[in-house]
């Protein structure tokens, strides 16, 4: 099956790759000024002035990651890295480049996106499942490895508003994970909950790649990287400056912070 999304391809096949990016780019128009009402904008527009300036985030990449891949996406803050996840994850469209994701992919990207704070954790268990994919039917037969995961059945007949912030992330996490795909894409969920949570979320992640799941992580965790990832991407300013083993794009990646 193969569809087309711009420049994005989807299809599966019994390719070893999993995903192939090429030459790709990716920018934003960010204001620089307000005009205030038509005449001041024909004013601008006269003197040439845009309003706005483009700023590059993504410039020319190219990679390819292979199925059972778990590939640690890292970068300083502004590098380019989360608007990446969201381009392979279809939230964002590049002006140029071609993108192919060969399978099933599954984003964690903003955990908890479609909770209702006015409904309880049981209703929002089945609410967050539905926008996964899943029927009642299944939602039924994992519900009580979800609450089991998240530590929260004393709340579940609780209102969402009610819950901390950690909680509610911990609920969508142990949701999340139940969703079925070929290629996992992630930014920064291992730091979710408290300690004991997180230690949960590492053996979760541990199974991963014993079993050869398809991760692309992004993160700022160089120990995520050295202990999880089979290659380590670091992009810098849009560009990739180096793919290769874990321990040694990590290191370069603190040397820029340095």
């Amino acid at each position: 099956m193969k569809r087309e999304i711009g420049t994005r391809t989807e299809l599966h096949s019994e390719d070893e790759n999993a995903i192939v990016v090429k030459n790709l780019h990716k920018s934003f128009r960010l204001p620089t000024e307000q005009a205030f009402g038509l005449k001041q904008a024909f004013f601008n527009r006269l003197k040439g002035i845009k309003g706005y300036k483009d700023q590059n985030v993504l410039q020319g990449l190219d990679f390819t990651i292979k199925k059972g891949e778990f590939v640690g996406i890292i970068g300083r803050n502004g590098s380019g890295k989360s608007t990446l996840l969201k381009i392979l994850a279809g939230i964002y469209y590049p002006e140029k480049g071609e993108i192919t994701v060969n399978g099933t992919l599954v984003p964690f990207i903003e955990l908890g996106v479609g909770f209702n704070p006015d409904l309880t954790g049981r209703e929002n268990v089945y609410l967050n499942g539905a926008l996964l994919g899943f029927s009642n039917e299944e939602m039924d037969a994992m519900y009580d490895d979800i609450w089991e995961f998240a530590e929260l059945r004393d709340f579940q007949d609780q209102k969402l508003k009610n819950y901390s912030s950690g909680m509610q992330v911990r609920l969508a996490f142990s949701i999340a994970i139940r969703a079925r795909g070929d290629i996992l894409l992630l930014d920064e969920v291992l730091a979710v909950g408290d300690a004991a949570f997180q230690e949960k979320c590492n053996n979760y992640f541990s199974s991963l790649h014993k079993k050869k799941q398809t991760v692309v992580l992004v993160t700022h965790s160089m120990t995520d990287v050295r202990k999880y990832c089979d290659r380590a991407i670091l992009i810098e300013n849009g560009k990739i400056i180096q793919n290769g083993d874990p321990k040694t794009v990590a290191k370069a990646y603190l040397n820029l912070l340095s």
